[in-house]
């Protein structure tokens, strides 16, 4: 159950980091993210679904511009604020074209978020990490410092392959991939499902039981144990 992508070195020449505010919406205990270059106040605003007045609010305090939505995948409670968000700044959609479809909408700007591709928040960036499993075209976002990892790791846990599109193989292959990437990195998930808001890739390598699995075997027999 190798991938030949995971070998390379995804953390190499990242661009400089924007800044992350980390906010909690909705009834599911979603998390969002608001990106931004402090030096151009360009923004990026995460999975936008739940409470978008309340993040419009963030954006508008920071004296920010929203220019992007990043969507790590497209299930409802990750995307159910899109429209709204575009309609009220403009922003483009930054999405797997294998999930495009459930964003797409006449005059909504797409752009296909490539495997390995930088991607500007005003001076800073972030990186594309195609990161299936959870769903068909499921992305994280890497910057130089943390990574944004939607419903692929949680703090303690992973995302579920039971759904529609997901796939056990691939979730073990993406979560390998992270498990590369330095262990510094701060990892900011989708849900607020573990004992802290956030983690890091070292702290999830010693505690988290689905990264502590040696084998794919058993990680699929963990897995299919356990449904969040």
């Amino acid at each position: 159950m190798s991938d030949p992508v995971t070998a390379r070195d995804d953390a190499a020449g990242l661009p400089p980091a924007p800044e992350v505010v980390q906010i909690e919406v909705g009834l599911l205990q979603n998390f969002c993210e608001i990106l931004f270059c402090p030096e151009t106040r360009e923004a990026a605003v995460v999975d936008p679904a739940f409470e978008m007045d309340r993040l419009l609010h963030e954006v508008a305090k920071r004296d920010l511009t929203v220019k992007l939505a990043l969507i790590t995948h497209t299930h409802h409670d990750h995307i159910d604020g899109v429209g709204e968000l575009c309609d009220k700044t403009g922003a483009a959609v930054v999405v797997n074209p294998r999930e495009a479809a459930a964003v797409r909408a006449p005059g909504r700007t797409l752009i296909d978020a490539v495997d390995g591709q930088d991607i500007a928040v005003g001076r800073r960036g972030v990186r594309a990490l195609t990161t299936p499993g959870h769903t068909v075209g499921g992305t994280c976002y890497l910057a130089d410092g943390f990574v944004v990892t939607g419903d692929l790791l949680f703090v303690g846990g992973c995302g579920r392959t039971d759904f529609t599109g997901g796939d056990t193989a691939q979730m073990w292959n993406s979560l390998q991939r992270l498990t590369r990437l330095p262990e510094e990195t701060r990892v900011y998930p989708g849900h607020d499902y573990g004992d802290t808001p956030t983690s890091t890739i070292a702290h999830e390598l010693r505690t988290n039981r689905f990264l502590r699995c040696a084998t794919f075997e058993e990680f699929r027999a963990l897995r299919d144990q356990k449904r969040r």
